[in-house]
């Protein structure tokens, strides 16, 4: 059975990919080489890390399978604060509005909270 916070982390991905997807398609057209693909490629890869996370098999007994899940856990944390970078350079360059950043910014920390949270729980259920 899956943990909430798995779930959740899904959810809040998956948000956060909609909401930058719909943000960027009304950005300046000279950005859309820069800022634009980069924001939505780091969306996406943000929810393939934690599918692929979440595809992981793991028990007390399989270190291997707990250490791939804990580094595709951690290459999608970096990505989400690599987006939030990104997003703060974008707005500093009008590629976005002010009010979308705060959003973005808002979303991604929901996403890391629950990422945590889904490592917290990981790391507790596999350790005792």
């Amino acid at each position: 059975m899956k943990k909430q916070s798995e779930l959740m982390v899904v959810t809040k991905a998956k948000n956060l990919c909609s909401y930058v997807m719909l943000i960027t398609q009304k950005s300046p057209k000279h950005f859309r080489y820069t800022f634009v693909s980069k924001l939505q490629n780091l969306s996406l890869e943000i929810i393939e890390k934690i599918f692929r996370a979440n595809d992981v098999y793991v028990t007390k007994t399989d270190i291997e399978a707990q250490k791939i899940r804990l580094g595709l856990q951690r290459d999608a944390m970096t990505s989400l604060k690599l987006l939030g970078y990104i997003a703060m350079l974008a707005m500093q360059q009008q590629c976005i509005l002010a009010k979308q950043y705060e959003e973005i910014s808002k979303q991604i920390m929901d996403c890391q909270n629950l990422l945590g949270a889904w490592m917290n729980s990981d790391k507790k259920r596999l350790q005792s």
